[in-house]
């Protein structure tokens, strides 16, 4: 139930305040609801009064570059131990490739190559040992640029220079379908000649072509008008990796135990409906697994002042 309530959030459904609790979360609430306004004030100024932390976003745009750099270098070397692009690539003789790409040509050709089946078999594997949508954050070379592109709207807007206009976040959900029929009826990978993923992966490899005007295009965009547009409400790369994801055994999770509910951790996260249980009332458990649409980012761990969020392996019961 937990499982298919999280994917009805990844497709667009609105989270819902739980029905029920444990007993042990009834209890916390309880506790938390004695602590008096000044005396909770206290508590949050205290805890923002440590110094937060970039740790995981340091070492997530290490690992984002690094992978990205591994092609644009093989590429210019010549040692072909990496070759492709994050859309389709061989390392070391070893298939490799997006799901979301390969089911586009798979769509448009009405052909299932083998190649295509190794190479999504070997991505499906280790995605879904990392987490699903930890594609997006860890190795998308547009979502760091989208990244420092929010944090330019975030300062204009600050400054009352810039106001977000968010979309239904069923979209995604809507132009998946969309791009999906497309490629079934043109016999061409419509979603692939857009997609900024493959576009600034192939220009950073290959040098940069007209498709990047696109790109900067979509940047403008979202610092003007959508805070991260494609990513929240278009891409459908995320999704698909979302459905690898609900079943990862890394995950991050949450502990109300500690937590002030300040709010700190929704502030930075790329999809902050995600992070619905760290509101009062919101979590049913003590210990609750965030969902689906998580992208494993870390941001929040950072951000969070009272260590109420950690990443878990499934099964091990070892928080790193």
């Amino acid at each position: 139930m937990k499982l298919l309530t999280s994917l009805k959030i990844m497709l667009g459904a609105a989270p819902q305040r739980p029905a029920s609790y444990t007993p042990e979360a009834l209890a916390m609430q309880e506790a938390k609801r004695q602590v008096k306004g000044p005396e909770r004030a206290r508590q949050i100024r205290e805890a923002h009064a440590e110094k937060h932390s970039n740790k995981w976003r340091n070492i997530r745009w290490a690992t984002l570059i690094t992978v990205n750099m591994i092609f644009v270098l093989s590429f210019g070397f010549d040692v072909q131990l990496v070759e492709g692009s994050l859309t389709a690539s061989r390392v070391i003789g070893f298939h490799f490739a997006d799901l979301n790409s390969a089911i586009q040509v798979m769509l448009a050709y009405k052909v299932i190559l083998i190649n295509l089946v190794i190479g999504t078999g070997t991505v499906l594997f280790l995605w879904w040992l990392l987490g699903g949508r930890t594609f997006c954050s860890w190795t998308c070379p547009y979502h760091l640029l989208a990244e420092i592109a929010e944090k330019v709207h975030l300062a204009l807007a600050k400054r009352k220079m810039v106001v977000d206009y968010p979309l239904h976040r069923g979209s995604r959900s809507v132009l998946y379908v969309v791009f999906a029929l497309l490629a079934v009826v043109s016999g061409y990978t419509v979603f692939e000649s857009i997609s900024p993923t493959g576009i600034v992966s192939r220009a950073l490899i290959y040098g940069p072509g007209l498709a990047m005007v696109w790109v900067l295009g979509l940047l403008a965009y979202e610092i003007i008008f959508i805070r991260r547009m494609w990513c929240r409400y278009i891409c459908p790369i995320g999704l698909t990796y979302g459905f690898v994801g609900a079943v990862s055994p890394l995950r991050v999770t949450y502990n109300m135990e500690n937590c002030l509910n300040e709010g700190d951790c929704r502030k930075v996260c790329l999809v902050p409906h995600v992070l619905e249980c760290t509101k009062k009332t919101y979590a049913e458990d003590v210990n609750v697994a965030i969902g689906a649409d998580c992208t494993r980012c870390g941001l929040c761990i950072d951000a969070c002042p009272t260590g109420s969020l950690k990443f878990e392996v499934k099964g091990l019961n070892k928080l790193l």
